[in-house]
């Protein structure tokens, strides 16, 4: 199917992209963020961040990523509302035929968390990070939801799939919620903003790919773009949204509702705070949130 019927099938958003204007507008915001922590924009730029942040031995990530939930679920909760109980199991695995380096899934109050030893490199705000989006993103919103659903006779079908038009808000919301939750973070910030800019360029890789560009004319643009990029990774990166029927559709939510969610950070504290308590009551697919924050930007991007 043509890539945007395609999306707008699976995931409920439209596949405009964005502009270069655009994208030198948040490389500018990332800049910005880099420099507040002594980050120099080039080659070295991730390397550079990965040393601010706070190098983890692999062995640490478990306890970090306990201790960071225990500091930030009461942030969490007073920003969402949310008061459902949850249980957080947590499992170290050695797994090398797979491509995935922490897996979450879980049922009901049940929440659990599989790190993938061989495929972790964790730095100390990277624990941090990974606590708001994972536990206290995806599990403790999933098991919100559950618990509504357990006293309501609720409208939505209560098993989720990455095809079920909720994957915007889903992904959207934990990849922004350092710059609702902890704006002085001057460390969560510059790499929520630097991942911001790189799903944008990857999106630039996805649409190319998707139109008949070549993986090796993509790879050379997403270059470009970001100086610090691992080619040889970032080629199967930029395969995946071309070649895989899944990833196709999938891997555009991140930049969609990075996006998105970024820029209702930065909107008015009313509008914000009513998205995310309602994130924590009821999946949102793209057309609930326009519906909440009508004058926000377009989902997908507003073209080229």
């Amino acid at each position: 199917m043509p890539l945007d019927e395609y999306v707008r099938a699976t995931q409920g958003c439209g596949v405009a992209g964005w502009s270069d204007e655009y994208l030198h507008r948040v490389a500018g915001e990332a800049r910005a963020a880099l420099d507040a922590v002594g980050v120099a924009w080039g080659e070295g730029a991730n390397r550079e961040l990965r040393e601010v942040e706070g190098r983890l031995d692999v062995g640490d990530a478990p306890d970090a990523i306990r201790d960071a939930v225990a500091e930030l679920e009461p942030v969490v909760r007073a920003a969402t509302g949310s008061t459902a109980a949850y249980r957080l199991t947590m499992e170290s695995v050695a797994v090398d035929d797979v491509y995935w380096a922490y897996w979450l899934d879980g049922a009901g109050d049940e929440v659990r968390l599989r790190l993938n030893l061989p495929h972790i490199d964790f730095t100390a705000a990277g624990a941090r990070q990974f606590a708001l989006h994972e536990v206290l993103g995806h599990g403790l919103q999933s098991v919100s939801l559950a618990a509504r659903a357990a006293r309501e006779d609720v409208p939505w079908v209560r098993v989720f799939s990455v095809h079920a038009l909720y994957q915007v808000m889903l992904e959207g919301l934990a990849q922004a919620l350092p710059l609702f939750l902890l704006p002085d973070d001057a460390v969560l910030v510059a790499r929520t903003r630097l991942d911001h800019f790189v799903q944008l360029v990857r999106a630039r890789s996805h649409l190319a790919v998707n139109a008949g560009a070549s993986v090796d004319e993509a790879a050379a643009d997403m270059l470009a773009w970001m100086p610090w990029w691992d080619g040889k990774i970032g080629r199967q990166v930029v395969k995946d949204r071309r070649d895989d029927p899944l990833l196709r559709s999938y891997l555009w939510v991140y930049p969609a509702g990075a996006d998105w969610f970024v820029r209702l950070a930065e909107a008015d504290a009313g509008t914000a705070d009513a998205v995310l308590r309602t994130a924590y009551r009821e999946p949102l697919t793209p057309d609930d949130l326009v519906r909440l924050w009508p004058d926000g930007p377009v989902i997908g991007g507003p073209g080229a």
